[in-house]
This record gives structure tokens, sequence and C-alpha cells, in this order.
């Protein structure tokens, strides 16, 4: 029974992961950041076959230790501050956890397990203000974010240390994949909970930012998959991971309405608070090398996409009334 450790496990990623890893016969390590309370909403139906260990990306010494103890055969680090427009508040935090985390991670992988394989989550936002499209794993990085910059980061040291030191360190450059488990403060999930609020009557409308901004959106079940397929090849290498199709924030729109019967321009605000100070107009992923080496593909399309997260939206608030 293989061994995977996951930071980051109470998250989007993290959870689908650990189901996945679960349904191969893994042995899952689950690393979370010791609170005063318990937030496993989504691995709550999980959490009696998972190993639930406490650790901190801004601490080595806790991060050192787990690797030791559990000497995992694979890592995936999945945790990060990852909400663009809160890597504006506060981009030191950003940088910790986002950037100098990795390190961290890496330099205790390399310390007490340098056999273990890795695996760090990059992100789409590192191409920020494109040269070209579609994007591959040639195209040069231009972030406009404190949160793309500290990716940028993350996904250099791990090409560092996979050059320095022989490890066997991937990333994943992965573009937007969504899910009815994305936290609400994304546009997607903010968007599939305000239809849900407004055709259950418990809200009049739906305050956004850019609704022009067009992104490559996939299923986040179908992404991690792709992390796996990462860890399993003879030689490590990076992969962009996307659906090679780009849609606007309008066309979400116009499918969530749609899906329940309502026009959206007659419920959408703008809001300029939610405007980025740097925009990121459009991301379009070129994932043929992820199709060609790793034999990866999507099974869920945009629209079945947006329409099973309005979905779990409209049965949660139902349930909750």
């Amino acid at each position: 029974m293989p061994t995977a450790l996951i930071t980051g496990v109470t998250g989007q990623d993290g959870s689908y992961l650990a189901e996945f890893l679960l349904a191969k016969g893994y042995r899952v390590v689950g690393v979370v950041r010791r609170t005063s309370h318990d937030s496993y909403e989504r691995i709550g139906h999980l959490i009696d076959r998972l190993t639930i260990v406490a650790a901190d990306l801004l601490d080595q010494h806790s991060l050192t230790t787990v690797v030791r103890d559990v000497k995992p055969d694979e890592v995936y680090n999945l945790a990060a501050q990852s909400f663009v427009p809160t890597s504006w508040a506060q981009p030191v935090l950003t940088g910790e956890f986002t950037a100098l985390g990795v390190t961290r991670l890496l330099e205790a992988l390399r310390l007490a397990h340098p056999t273990a394989r890795f695996y760090q989550a990059s992100s789409s936002e590192m191409f920020g203000k494109v040269a070209h499209s579609p994007q591959n794993e040639a195209t040069p990085f231009h972030p406009r974010s404190p949160y793309g910059v500290a990716k940028v980061y993350g996904h250099h040291i791990t090409v560092n240390y996979r050059e320095s030191y022989g490890m066997f360190a991937v990333s994943g450059i992965l573009f937007n994949h969504e899910s009815p488990r994305r936290g609400l403060e994304f546009v997607t999930r903010r968007i599939s909970d305000g239809v849900a609020r407004i055709k259950l009557g418990l809200a009049k409308d739906l305050k956004l930012g850019n609704t022009k901004a067009c992104r490559d959106w996939g299923f986040a079940g179908d992404y991690v998959d792709a992390m796996w397929r990462m860890l399993q090849q003879k030689e490590p290498d990076d992969y962009v991971v996307g659906t090679g199709e780009t849609h606007a924030v309008e066309e979400f729109l116009e499918i969530a309405f749609r899906h329940v019967g309502l026009n959206w321009r007659e419920f959408v605000k703008t809001d300029p608070a939610l405007v980025r100070p740097a925009e990121v107009d459009m991301l379009l992923a070129d994932p043929s090398k992820a199709k060609r080496q790793l034999g990866w593909s999507t099974t869920v399309g945009f629209a079945d996409l947006v329409r099973m997260m309005v979905d779990a939206d409209l049965q949660r608030l139902a349930n909750q009334r």
C-alpha cells in the first residue's frame, strides 16, 4: 500500500485527490494546520479513512518531522493562500505560504526523505499578462498579482530542487478548475451560490467584478487525476493542465441563470470593489503535452460543470431552509 501525503487536504483539490487516491488503495495522510476548530466539511465523508497530522507551511520543523515520521511515497503540495484578491491585501503572508512554503516542504523532503515523489500545484495565474495564446509549458510567465508572483517562485524552486538534488519533483500548471466544493469567495462559486439564492428568494441580486474576463475552466475532479499521473512517470517533468477552451464570466452567468429559468442581466450588478488592481484578461491552456504523455483527458464539459455547481448550491440552500 503506497502512502501519499497531502498538504491542503481540507481544500477543494485536496478532498478530490484524497478520494481518488483512497480508491486506488493508497494510505492517505492529510496535513492540516493546528487551529481551535476543525474545518473538515469537504473531507467529512472520508475522515475515518484518512490519517490527519498537524504541520504548517510556515514552520520548517513541523514539516520535517511529518515527512520523517510518515515516509511518504508521494507528496502533493496543494496548500497555499490561494485566493487572488486576498494576495493584494496580504502580500507578505501570501509569499510566506505560497512561495516559501514550497521551499520548506522541499527542504523537509531533501533532509528527511529525498526518495519521495513531489507534486507542486502551480497555477495558470503565473502566465498573467500572456505573451501568446494558448499557453503551454514554454510560455513566459508575467504574473499580475502577488499570488501569481508567489506561484512563479514555487514553480521555479521545484525545478531548482529537481535539477540540483536529483529529486523527483514536478509542477502541474493547472488552469482554473471548479466544483461544488469550491470556496464561496471564488467567482464561479459566487455565481452558483448567488443564482441559487436568487432562485430560492434568498437574494435579489448578485455583485461581481469584471464579467468580461475569460478563463479556461474545468472540473477539479478531473484535474487530480492529472496530478497523480505526473508522479507515475519514469522521469519528472512539468505539465500544463486545462481544457483547451476559454469562456467569459458572462458565459458562465448565462448558463447558470438559464439553468433556473432566469436572465442574468436582470440580476447581476458590477461592484468596483471586486475588480482586480491588475486584471488577467484571458487564459487558455494548451494541454496537448499532458494528453499525449500522461494519457489524461477531461470528463466534464463547461456547461455541465456550471449546471453541476448550481444544482449543488440549490440543494444545499434548500436543505438549510
